[in-house]
């Protein structure tokens, strides 16, 4: 007999709520409720119904726990990531690089989601849930996934209105000619490559973009980055326009330097306000071993 992950009576206020609804609850989210009623995990009154079933006062729900396939041991194995703040509602981890967050084509396992599968939870994506904003797979820090659906509405809430902190560290070509500045340029596929995003696109999108500068060095830069919106390669693309591309980004132009072998972007900073307590969160995660690798070359190209 299967292991029971829940079970339940049906309450007379909760009668003609979908039965995805009615379980986002007791699962964590609508989403894992989704995923376990299609892998057949979900019983009312004895029989597998679809998501859309209106649930009935009185009807039983029960609901088995999920178990690994035989296949699970010999897989690919699970992503490595650290956690660096969790609680009960909420967890950040510090991705490393060549981590993809879930899956897409091309990358179908392997991903953090599938690793955080039992921690994280939220959101109406089955394929992603928990996740609040990602990293593209050469880029490495910080990430803040939630543990429920309230908390993905909040989390997703303070990137809307841009109270969720997000700082990078990047090294790029050359040294911009102002201390500071702010890249104001919307973003959207890219006309003529399909697979690259652009100022140059047919449906572009608000981006904005702020920029320290934090040391110059032999040709190159040293800059604490800060998104205010969050659009696909947003700091790389950014960077590009403005003439000074992330080195070691072979997609947009930044040259492999200083023993790099993927781009030089950290997510370094989270800074917010917890969205359960209201306490401040504030994280940071160290330059992994290349970067600082590559930052030392940098610093040595100056003697």
């Amino acid at each position: 007999m299967a292991e029971l992950e829940w079970e339940g009576l049906v309450a007379a206020e909760a009668a003609g709520q979908r039965l995805d609804q009615f379980l986002a609850e007791p699962l964590g989210s609508r989403a894992r409720a989704a995923r376990l009623i299609a892998a057949g995990l979900v019983s009312v009154d004895g029989r597998e119904l679809a998501k859309r079933h209106s649930v009935r006062a009185g009807e039983r729900v029960v609901v088995a726990r999920e178990t690994p396939g035989p296949a699970a041991a010999s897989g690919p194995q699970p992503a490595q990531f650290e956690v660096v703040w969790e609680d009960e509602w909420l967890i950040v981890v510090d991705k490393p690089a060549g981590v993809v967050v879930h899956p897409a084509r091309g990358h179908m396992t392997g991903t953090l989601v599938q690793a955080l599968a039992d921690r994280a939870s939220g959101g109406e994506d089955p394929q992603r849930p928990g996740i609040v904003h990602r990293l593209d797979r050469d880029t490495s820090g910080l990430l803040v996934v939630a543990k429920s659906d309230a908390v993905h509405r909040r989390l997703k809430a303070m990137l809307a209105d841009r109270s969720l902190r997000r700082e990078y560290l990047t090294l790029v070509e050359g040294t911009p000619p102002a201390r500071s500045g702010t890249i104001e340029a919307p973003i959207g596929r890219d006309r003529h490559d399909r697979l690259k995003h652009s100022v140059d696109s047919d449906a572009p999108r608000a981006a904005v973009t702020h920029f320290e500068l934090v040391e110059v060095l032999a040709h190159a830069a040293l800059l604490r980055v800060r998104l205010e919106t969050g659009r696909t390669h947003q700091i790389r693309v950014h960077l590009q326009a403005i003439g000074h591309p992330v080195i070691g980004d072979s997609i947009y132009g930044g040259p492999m330097r200083f023993g790099l072998k993927r781009q030089f972007l950290h997510a370094e900073r989270l800074a917010f306000t917890h969205p359960a307590t209201g306490a401040p969160v504030d994280v940071r995660a160290p330059l992994p071993g290349d970067l600082t690798a590559a930052l030392a070359a940098a610093r040595a190209a100056l003697l």
